[in-house]
């Protein structure tokens, strides 16, 4: 009887880490997602703690610490626990009259990178910045494990946490807007005969590309490597500290591109990198001024892999959800946050 109970219980407070769980908490890929908010009032604290209590910490990811070796079979499980909101807030102590209060935030940040997360306890931690800068009243910074969850996943959730200034029974809308491919096909015989073509077309172009992409990727490991730059990591650099600057733009400018280019804000913001760094490599180039520099700046090889998500977008309906049965019951609801990734090469 005993050991059925165990069994049971382990049934509910335990779950296998899926592969790209395992992926992100590898030593070579260990990573994590810090978060910077701002906001034009100064933060409550316990206000803050009070919310966290009946939101983020009743989600199982966020409620169970990550066993590596000590799960069942040996094998790397979540395993529910319980939380101490606490013990996850931090509230450093910053000095009032600090000089630059902008090149703080930015240190801080950039020394945050370089803190381990600790195992003993669930994956995520936050900051609370007391700190009045040029952008806001004082700032929270988030640092979740990216073995929690994807980009998509994350900000649902997030969003699952917030409610409307309007009401604050509500969920906040998220715009979704419906594609269709092509006109209705049902409007005549040989309208679908055209869009069978181009759907066929539309087939053999993506495995071509596919064929392409593997048969880049292959070369890539065996001898095509990329121009030696300044972007280029020396073996090591991943353990050295990194600097992180942020800037602000506007979302309504990003809107303005994307309408006009009939594209998404992701592209919008992908093309602004790939510009900020093709100007970048630009410039020190020019500075060095010599004819095989200025060569080598037309001839340059730089490629970087983006992981995408590919399933359809579930809206936080889904985690408005998970968050509510939290509250009601403690057992341990079942999530698969990552199904498919497909890596993307860009060329600068």
């Amino acid at each position: 009887m005993g050991e059925a109970k165990n069994k049971a219980r382990e049934t509910v407070e335990e779950e296998p880490l899926s592969p790209c769980s395992r992926l992100f908490n590898s030593p070579d890929f260990n990573c994590a997602i810090i978060v910077t908010m701002g906001s034009r009032v100064k933060g409550d604290t316990p206000a803050i703690i009070h919310g966290l209590e009946h939101t983020l910490v009743n989600h199982p990811r966020f409620s169970s610490i990550l066993e590596m070796n000590n799960g069942k079979k040996g094998k790397p499980r979540w395993v529910r626990t319980k939380v101490r909101v606490e013990e996850h807030v931090i509230v450093p102590h910053i000095d009032p009259d600090i000089e630059n209060p902008d090149q703080y935030l930015e240190d801080y940040i950039s020394k945050l990178t370089t803190i381990p997360m600790d195992l003993s306890k669930p994956l995520w931690e936050m900051h609370l910045l007391g700190l009045k800068t040029s952008n806001a009243e004082s700032f929270a910074i988030l640092k979740i494990h990216h073995s929690l969850g994807d980009g998509m996943s994350l900000m649902s959730l997030l969003l699952a946490c917030t409610r409307k200034t309007s009401d604050p029974e509500a969920l906040p809308t998220v715009a979704v807007q419906k594609k269709r491919f092509g006109p209705n096909c049902n409007s005549g015989f040989f309208n679908k005969i055209w869009w069978l073509f181009v759907g066929l077309w539309f087939i053999i172009r993506l495995l071509f590309n596919t064929f392409v992409d593997i048969l880049m990727f292959a070369l890539t490991i065996f001898f095509l490597r990329d121009t030696e730059t300044p972007l280029l990591a020396k073996p090591g650099s991943e353990l050295k500290p990194k600097r992180f600057i942020h800037r602000i733009i506007s979302f309504d400018d990003v809107k303005l591109v994307k309408n006009a280019m009939k594209m998404t804000v992701n592209d919008v913001l992908l093309g602004v990198t790939q510009a900020g760094l093709s100007r970048y490599l630009s410039r020190r180039y020019d500075q060095e001024s010599t004819p095989k520099s200025k060569e080598s700046m037309r001839r340059i090889r730089l490629r970087s892999a983006i992981m995408i998500n590919l399933r359809p977008n579930t809206g936080i309906e889904v985690h408005k959800y998970l968050v509510l049965e939290s509250l009601k019951h403690s057992k341990f609801k079942r999530i698969v946050w990552f199904r498919y990734c497909s890596m993307i090469q860009y060329r600068l």
